[in-house]
């Protein structure tokens, strides 16, 4: 007999069924006992009477047992149809049950959407919490953003290529996760903050339409809703300009909420596209909200972003995106020595073709058009109060790609957590990823980040500080 799923159930009256799950609930009443079980698609009512040689274990079944039944589908009486859940016109007759395992007292309740429950407890049982209806229905969903993303994209002739997770470290933004090397003691591997240089470097081998589902690290201060590693959409292209970007994101995005989030009302088609200067004055904010309803979804783009900030603590300039962000003059003057008399003499002046795509007040995602002129990329780099010589000793991989055919290019990434997050009606990001990490960058659950054995640390060559030893 074939096992199938709660949810097949329904068009199965008069049929012998075996279904597997967790005992949702148990309701006796003397030579009755109602078994409501689940599994992932759904919950049965189950029914079986003093009758049954399987009686006894049916009264010592406790909540989340796992256990298999056989027996008959029937239909309720027309008083007893329950309309809370799909299945609430049927039921099963019991004629086997046995437990296949026994569970203890959950340490935490999932009848509820579980915001009430103190999330370090949540996430110490992550296993437990993710039982909860919200959280299945949560990643279920995003299971379907991220395989609609996926075929859509492919549909477009984009091709999903992996990128390495053991990378270089490279000063081009936050701090690095560090990976020392067992076999080259002394040097590191660096997890990608993103996978910008690959795929930078796969438009120099002519892919032309690249995406990722791409996780990346990054070792920042601890803060409420950021997460040591994330998961983003990762696309670039090759001969494009700003506009051809900016609408395929804009398309993706409309059919994704269309196909994937119907009961969302998008407020303004095409998405507004607002200059960073403009919307600072207007809204003393890069992250506007534009809602008019607040059950509604207001995407709009930034762009003319400038590509210089400074920073006073450093007594620098730094790139406002990211150093790879192509530059241009406020009247969009483009070419290598206007550009290069700029980074010399007033790079505050410098605006870049970076933009941003904004969803209710939060940046959701951020891209540009790169720089695929070497000297110009040095030059950036040196603007920023880099050496020319570790500039060219930290990117040489990519500096001495671009000798070799590196077409004008440009792309954006998603945030898929913060997206999936507003759309799915979440506060945080940490309700639509499966076992995220507390906004101090632990994992209860695991007990993460913990010591390691000396013998590991002999082995890579490293050594702790004394004074390092026990801080939380």
């Amino acid at each position: 007999m074939k096992k199938i799923e709660i949810i097949e159930t329904i068009d199965k009256i008069g049929k012998k069924i075996e279904i597997f799950g967790w005992v949702n609930s148990i309701r006796k009443h003397g030579k009755i006992i109602f078994i409501d079980l689940r599994d992932r698609s759904g919950i049965l009512q189950c029914v079986i009477d003093s009758n049954s040689k399987y009686f006894d274990i049916a009264e010592n079944l406790k909540p989340e047992y796992v256990v298999r039944i056989k027996g008959i589908i029937k239909k309720r009486d027309e008083k007893l149809i329950n309309p809370n859940i799909e299945t609430g016109n049927i039921e099963l007759s019991i004629e086997e049950l046995e437990i296949l395992n026994e569970a203890e007292t959950l340490p935490i309740p999932i009848d509820k959407d579980g915001y009430e429950i103190n999330e370090e407890l949540r996430l110490r049982y992550r296993y437990v919490d993710l039982k909860r209806k919200r959280l299945q229905k949560n990643l279920i969903k995003r299971n379907e953003a991220i395989l609609f993303i996926r075929n859509w994209l492919n549909k477009r002739g984009f091709i999903e290529i992996e990128t390495p997770i053991l990378s270089k470290s490279t000063p081009e933004g936050a701090r690095d996760y560090l990976v020392p090397s067992r076999i080259y003691k002394g040097k590191f591997y660096a997890l990608p903050q993103s996978p910008q240089q690959y795929k930078q470097l796969l438009m120099v081998s002519g892919f032309e339409k690249y995406f990722q589902i791409a996780r990346c690290f990054r070792d920042e201060d601890p803060r409420g809703d950021r997460q040591p590693e994330f998961t983003q959409l990762d696309i670039e292209m090759s001969f494009i300009e700003k506009d051809d970007i900016l609408n395929l994101i804009e398309e993706l995005m409309i059919d994704l909420v269309k196909n994937i989030f119907p009961e969302k009302i998008i407020e303004s088609i095409p998405f507004p596209r607002l200059k960073y200067e403009d919307v600072i004055k207007e809204y003393n904010s890069d992250k506007p909200d534009l809602r008019k309803n607040k059950n509604n979804l207001a995407f709009c783009f930034i762009i003319d972003f400038p590509m210089f900030e400074w920073k006073e603590n450093e007594n620098r300039w730094d790139a406002v995106h990211h150093p790879f962000t192509h530059p241009k003059t406020k009247d969009g003057k483009k070419d290598f020595e206007t550009l290069i008399k700029y980074l010399k003499e007033k790079p505050e002046e410098l605006l870049s073709e970076q933009y941003d795509l904004v969803l209710n007040g939060f940046e959701i995602g951020g891209g540009s058009l790169r720089i695929y002129n070497p000297e110009l990329l040095i030059s950036v780099f040196e603007t920023m109060g880099n050496k020319r010589e570790k500039v060219i000793k930290n990117f040489n991989h990519l500096l001495t790609a671009f000798k070799y055919g590196v077409p004008p290019h440009g792309g954006i990434a998603i945030g898929l957590d913060r997206l999936l997050a507003v759309l799915l009606n979440e506060e945080s990001i940490r309700e639509v990823i499966a076992f995220p990490k507390t906004g101090e960058g632990r994992d209860p659950m695991m007990n993460i980040p913990s010591e390691v054995e000396k013998e590991q640390l002999d082995e890579l060559g490293i050594k702790i500080k004394d004074e390092c030893r026990g801080n939380n």
